[in-house]
């Protein structure tokens, strides 16, 4: 099960469709939805965790935390709605586009792709953008 959870003063759009987007995601992955949730938080919340977790005294858009059970995916994915506006001014992106992106990028980890080589990073925004075209289907 997908769920959406809020830190902050934020609501995504079509919650339920998005929803269906990455269960399918999961499904073209040939993996299985366990429990999922989605934290949207601030920058300081994300950066805490990042901090407390991970080491890393930096900002950043995305930090997923996997519980996955070989194929059955199970996991928090906490997304910091600042770095995804500030992301998406940079990059003169969409900020729906951007938000949509961060979420299956944070999904993606979880059925197994990396992104700390360039090798890795760059099948990781393939598999990214094949998710989007995705998501046009279903709309």
């Amino acid at each position: 099960m997908i769920s959406f959870n809020y830190e902050i003063t934020f609501q995504l759009q079509a919650e339920n469709m998005i929803m269906l987007w990455l269960s399918e995601v999961i499904r073209q992955e040939s993996c299985k939805e366990g429990e999922i949730c989605y934290v949207f938080c601030d920058d300081s919340y994300l950066h805490g965790l990042n901090v407390k977790f991970l080491d890393h005294d930096t900002l950043t858009d995305v930090i997923s935390f996997d519980y996955c059970v070989g194929k059955e995916l199970h996991g928090d994915i906490f997304i910091s709605i600042d770095r995804v506006k500030e992301n998406a001014n940079v990059f003169n992106e969409n900020f729906n586009d951007e938000l949509l992106r961060v979420m299956v990028h944070g999904l993606l980890h979880f059925c197994g792709y990396k992104d700390k080589t360039d090798a890795d990073a760059k099948m990781m925004r393939e598999k990214e953008n094949s998710c989007l075209m995705l998501l046009k289907d279903i709309q």
